[in-house]
């Protein structure tokens, strides 16, 4: 495996470049089950020696544990990081099905100064709003989060999951740089009205779970029977009883492509997200979790394949074929509100 570096990508228009892959840091410490803390720290290292340069977490992984997790890997490497956590979210430990969702002033305050302790950073470069409250106009929350950045606690502004229509109002309130949102071979819904806003105002695209959330890999191919008890992928409409059945099919047209290039079935879903930045023109910095080095080295390493237009007409249409939802209550996603 080559140990080349990765290529940059612009956060947004204020001139921060990013490695063009960055790194999704929830599953270190939560969401997918047992985890091995010492490997996930090489991982982070790994990954640093690699060019990814994006670290995203949120303040809903595991109450705060994972930006704690994540603490000494940015003390030690924090002029070669940038850090992005999330607001909005949480999780009752006794109710891991349930999302509470808060977008009011008040708790984005208490959220930021919880966040800057447990990351231990006097400033977070880029900080999302997780997800929308629709009883708050989007305007007033990207007002307070604007006040953050004025008051040096927070360089760059990021929201998830939301709209194209959303992203448009808020960037009159303050410049959005990153808009975070699940896409890939088997989620393209963002591709309707997201993609067009952000490339429209400048804005950058952070897919997440741009591997099925492991679904992509050929890792499972039935949540209930594959993954343990923790793991919240079983609570996903696509990836248990018939509808994994019918998805894991999906995946004999991505091992034809693979074949042909000689990798991986996940690395051609990532090659897929990363052409996505040519196909409709803005920049494109997906966000692929894993907690192993050796996943890691493998995601990176799909950032040099180049796919063709033959590859593409076989891969393109599989999103279009793809059983349930992504979400079993997809109110709290984009496409829910599109």
């Amino acid at each position: 495996m080559t140990d080349s570096r990765i290529a940059k990508a612009p956060l947004g228009t204020g001139g921060l470049e990013v490695g063009v892959q960055g790194l999704g840091c929830m599953g270190m410490s939560f969401a997918y089950g047992p985890t091995d803390a010492e490997e996930a720290r090489a991982t982070l290292e790994r990954a640093l020696e690699l060019g990814v340069t994006l670290y995203d977490t949120a303040d809903a992984y595991g109450q705060g544990e994972n930006e704690r997790f994540l603490a000494p890997f940015f003390a030690a490497h924090r002029d070669e990081v940038v850090i992005a956590t999330k607001f909005a979210m949480t999780i009752p430990p006794d109710e891991p099905t349930r999302r509470i969702i808060r977008n009011d002033g008040p708790y984005i305050r208490q959220a930021v100064e919880a966040s800057l302790k447990r990351l231990d950073v006097d400033v977070i470069d880029l900080y999302y709003m997780h997800r929308r409250d629709v009883n708050v106009p989007i305007e007033e929350t990207v007002g307070t989060m604007a006040e953050l950045v004025r008051e040096g606690k927070v360089k760059q502004l990021g929201l998830s999951e939301v709209t194209g229509g959303e992203l448009r109002a808020a960037q009159t309130v303050h410049p959005i740089a990153a808009v975070q949102s699940e896409w890939s071979l088997f989620s393209r819904d963002i591709e309707a009205g997201v993609v067009p806003a952000a490339r429209e105002l400048g804005v950058t695209l952070v897919p997440y779970s741009p591997l099925g959330r492991g679904f992509l890999t050929g890792s499972f191919t039935d949540a209930a029977k594959d993954l343990t008890a923790g793991d919240f992928r079983r609570q996903q409409p696509r990836f248990t009883g018939d509808n994994a059945a019918a998805n894991a099919a999906l995946l004999d047209s991505i091992r034809t492509v693979a074949e042909a290039h000689e990798v991986s079935v996940g690395q051609i879903a990532l090659a897929w997200v990363h052409r996505q930045a040519a196909v409709h023109g803005l920049p494109v910095v997906p966000i692929p979790g894993t907690r192993r080095r050796t996943r890691v080295e493998e995601n990176t390493a799909a950032t040099r394949i180049t796919l063709t237009d033959t590859d593409l007409a076989v891969l393109d249409p599989i999103a279009a074929k793809v059983a349930g939802t992504r979400y079993a209550d997809m109110t709290f996603a984009s496409a829910g509100r599109e």
